[in-house]
């Protein structure tokens, strides 16, 4: 099986957006018919075809202009996740947030509420369990010489599943806590903001400045024989 790889697709128009389109190779709209049959088989799930539809409805919501050439967008991330919340009907909404951005979640939640829906919160460090449950040394926590909470994203899923939510919004949890949380979630759930402590919870901005103040991001490897390569 030849792997995706969509990053690295220079082909214009291309197949995916465009039926007369152009693909490379490895094109998986291309050379993975069986994939997208198993696909539109759970999109014909009722409750996944219903959600699928609004999110595409949510999606051109989001824009003016529509039957222009070039569309503009009207609506910030905030908004479409409340207009989306009232779309699938949703009673209760779940948030999981990480304990740094607890200011920034009782404004969400207090929001949400505004919309006549249902808050069930739970912060990461719910649980109380301390770091050595995982096995680390003092020398492993953020604050050595202290007592320190872990971050407990499954139980936060598990809260969440027990209260039955119907779409839960993920706020600032760390990376790898988030991929944790969405493992173990049984309802729907959408990203709200992702973490990111240098840049105030904004991870592109190290994208947009790759070739300026972020360009040793794209130094050589560590271990790199660079010479070897010429």
């Amino acid at each position: 099986m030849t792997l995706p790889n969509c990053a690295r697709c220079g082909v214009t128009p291309k197949l995916c957006r465009h039926p007369n389109g152009r693909a490379p190779d490895w094109c998986p709209t291309v050379s993975q018919e069986r994939l997208t049959a198993e696909a539109l088989e759970r999109y014909d799930l009722p409750k996944t075809l219903e959600l699928a539809r609004h999110a595409s409805l949510q999606e051109a919501a989001g824009y003016v202009d529509r039957d222009l050439e070039v569309s503009r967008p009207v609506k910030c991330r905030l908004e479409e996740t409340l207009e989306f919340c009232h779309r699938i009907g949703a009673c209760r909404v779940g948030l999981a947030f990480c304990m740094g951005v607890t200011h920034e979640a009782a404004r969400l939640a207090k929001l949400i509420e505004r919309e006549g829906f249902e808050v069930v919160a739970v912060a990461c460090k719910v649980g109380g369990v301390p770091k050595e449950r995982l096995g680390l040394t003092d020398s492993d926590k953020v604050h050595m010489g202290r007592h320190e909470t872990m971050c407990n994203p499954i139980l936060q899923a598990l809260l969440l599943n027990e209260a039955e939510t119907d779409l839960n919004v993920m706020l600032g949890l760390c990376v790898g806590h988030d991929a944790l949380f969405l493992q173990n979630v049984q309802s729907p759930t959408t990203v709200f903001a992702v973490k990111d402590r240098v840049t105030g919870h904004n991870p592109l901005a190290a994208l947009y400045t790759s070739r300026s103040y972020y360009k040793w991001l794209r130094r050589e490897p560590v271990g790199q024989d660079t010479k070897s390569e010429e």
